[in-house]
């Protein structure tokens, strides 16, 4: 990495690549907490991950309990101990409920929070901004927001983000809004750290100045996205171009179809023999045929990304 490289790089208050890891169950739907903390050590210690997202989207947060998310936690934390940070998933579209999972969180030895706009009740971004700040008031932890109208329903306005920015515990943003305009103008006037949560928006958020990325397929192939940051960091930008291309097929199958991306990472990853188990319902599982394409896709990507590594790079013109 040169010198340019490293004092241009962005704050990264949550790590660089972060899992977005699923929740592992045991056959019968119960909480498998020997397979969360085995998970969690081969994404930190093999997979390359420096912050791991628990209780989101993807960790299947609507479906477990309060204690269930404690309980992952505390076991995820006695896993990976300083290795990483731990990010708890605590958004509700109760704010009670929010700022109490948020403190149980904190005494669960969580090192910061993920907090989602609250859904299905739409509300104004004043009361939004009212809620956000209430849940970063209520422990010392700092606060990754989740920008995710595609399923919340309300989007943070760029106002709403300039405002919440003044915020001294609010430190970060979970970027799902597509709308990299907005985006660019928030991290142009601001010091949040932005994160990319949709993986194919990894390379393009970074070059704008983004931190990192809060991934769904480095579940499955965390060392193929570390190499995409590790290339860009490195000043490598046509590699890093190279490898977010290779990662495409994984990210299309994971994430680009009708399935939502517990349902085929679980697929994924109980096809690799890693810790994982049934979704629960509303969630079906993935049939033989999906688990088949998600795999095929998972080789094609780790062999593009082999490619990617071994390839040389173009002459500069002139």
């Amino acid at each position: 990495m040169n010198a340019m490289t490293t004092l241009c790089a962005p704050a990264a208050p949550f790590g660089r690549l972060a899992a977005a890891m699923i929740t592992p169950f045991t056959a019968d739907g119960s909480l498998d907490t020997e397979g969360a903390q085995q998970l969690a050590t081969r994404l930190v210690d093999d997979g390359g991950c420096d912050a791991l997202v628990l209780s989101g989207t993807t960790g299947e947060s609507p479906t477990t309990s309060d204690t269930e998310k404690e309980t992952l936690l505390r076991a995820v934390a006695e896993a990976v101990g300083d290795r990483a940070r731990i990010v708890a998933g605590v958004g509700t579209s109760d704010t009670r409920h929010t700022v109490s999972l948020a403190r149980g969180a904190e005494r669960a030895g969580a090192h910061g929070l993920l907090v989602v706009t609250p859904y299905y009740s739409r509300p104004t971004q004043e009361a939004v901004s009212h809620h956000l700040r209430t849940v970063a008031d209520a422990t010392g932890l700092p606060v990754m927001l989740y920008d995710i109208p595609g399923r919340t329903g309300t989007a943070l306005t760029a106002r709403t983000l300039l405002r919440l920015a003044a915020h001294p515990r609010i430190a970060a943003v979970k970027d799902c809004a597509y709308d990299p305009l907005k985006s660019a103008k928030v991290l142009a006037a601001t010091d949040l750290a932005y994160y990319a949560g949709c993986d194919e928006q990894i390379l393009p958020l970074r070059a704008l100045g983004g931190s990192g990325c809060v991934s769904t397929a480095a579940n499955a192939a965390p060392r193929a996205v570390r190499a995409l940051l590790d290339a860009y960091d490195a000043g490598d930008t046509a590699g890093a171009a190279r490898r977010q291309l290779a990662l495409v097929p994984l990210i299309e199958a994971v994430t680009g179809g009708e399935n939502p991306g517990t349902v085929t990472v679980k697929a994924l990853l109980n096809h690799l023999g890693l810790p994982a188990g049934p979704v629960r319902g509303p969630l079906l599982a993935a049939d033989a045929e999906l688990t088949s394409r998600l795999a095929d896709a998972l080789q094609t990507t780790l062999d593009r990304t082999a490619d990617a590594a071994t390839a040389v790079p173009a002459a500069v013109p002139g």
